[in-house]
């Protein structure tokens, strides 16, 4: 077994995880306490998902961690549950702004500004889109089809793999692992381009409800869960991480990338209890505002 191959150090340091993952847990729970009983209902559960999301990524990993061949299954798990959040953060934005009709009528003959990351930053040529019933439609259906098909995708992974037709590392063009992480990886661009495009408006308005710290936990998840994951197992399968028997590279790039993420997710944990415990107030009404930060437009 895993813990009979590990010297003292090794246990210290699984120990010591598993200890960062259970407080986490035991601060995320604490924190979604407090949010459903001092946030109106019509928020909580939105914030409380994505409170949720560093400690259960910090879950999967230690799970992963002392079962190795759990891997593929926690970490699909830590997917679905983010492709979800990432959805409910586009969603508490807008709920912060007083809910879709208020956003309308405070941003009414505004515009969304597309040229922004991770797809059309560098696009200066495209034109600014009118803010409408009907764009804030297609951009919730940005972030939610990415809510439907990551899981769909990632249960057709599993299917694949028990059938012995689907290799992680595998990334040949004859097999469906380059594809499928192909597609997943357009699905993943086109929901974080959704939540730069909204955040990119409403920044300025909801700074007094700290938006910007709040999207930079957001990113960093975004971050050290796909592209660190993505690059260190880059990395194993190119034997740049040697092998340390019984350990392959692939297996040692799975521990290091496990490890971080503990560390990385326990972290923001703590630090997403202070953001988001923090008191807030209210937004005024828009027909209080007399113009609109960012837009030289007059709001009714």
């Amino acid at each position: 077994s895993l813990s009979s191959g590990l010297d003292l150090p090794g246990r210290f340091l699984f120990a010591t995880l598993t200890l960062m993952t259970l407080v986490a847990i035991l601060v995320f729970i604490e924190e979604a306490v407090y949010i459903y009983r001092k946030i109106p209902s019509s928020k909580s559960s939105i914030i409380i998902w994505i409170n949720a999301a560093a400690p259960v990524i910090s879950t999967t990993s230690c799970i992963g961690m002392w079962v190795p061949r759990s891997t593929m299954f926690t970490d699909f798990t830590a997917g679905i549950f983010f492709a979800i959040v990432i959805h409910k953060f586009l969603m508490m934005m807008i709920k912060e702004c007083g809910g879709q009709k208020v956003l309308l009528r405070r941003f009414e003959n505004g515009h969304f500004t597309i040229t922004t990351g991770p797809c059309c930053c560098c696009c200066l040529c495209l034109p600014r889109v009118p803010i409408t019933r009907q764009t804030l439609f297609w951009l919730k259906l940005g972030t939610f089809q990415f809510a439907v098909f990551r899981p769909v995708l990632i249960f057709l992974s599993i299917v694949l793999w028990t059938n012995g037709n689907y290799v992680l590392y595998n990334l040949s063009p004859k097999g469906p692992a380059l594809w499928i992480s192909c597609f997943i990886g357009a699905l993943t661009l086109f929901a974080l381009w959704a939540v730069g495009i909204m955040f990119r408006k409403v920044r300025i308005l909801l700074k007094c409800k700290n938006i910007i710290p709040k999207f930079a936990l957001y990113q960093f998840i975004v971050i050290l869960n796909h592209l660190q994951t993505t690059i260190i197992n880059i990395f194993a399968t190119q034997k740049i991480i040697p092998c340390a028997p019984p350990l392959s590279s692939t297996a040692r790039g799975s521990y290091i990338a496990q490890q971080l993420l503990i560390m990385e997710m326990f972290l923001i944990t703590v630090i997403s209890r202070v953001v988001y415990r923090r008191k807030y107030h209210d937004l005024e009404p828009p027909e209080c505002m007399a113009e609109v930060p960012g837009d030289k437009e007059q709001t009714p």
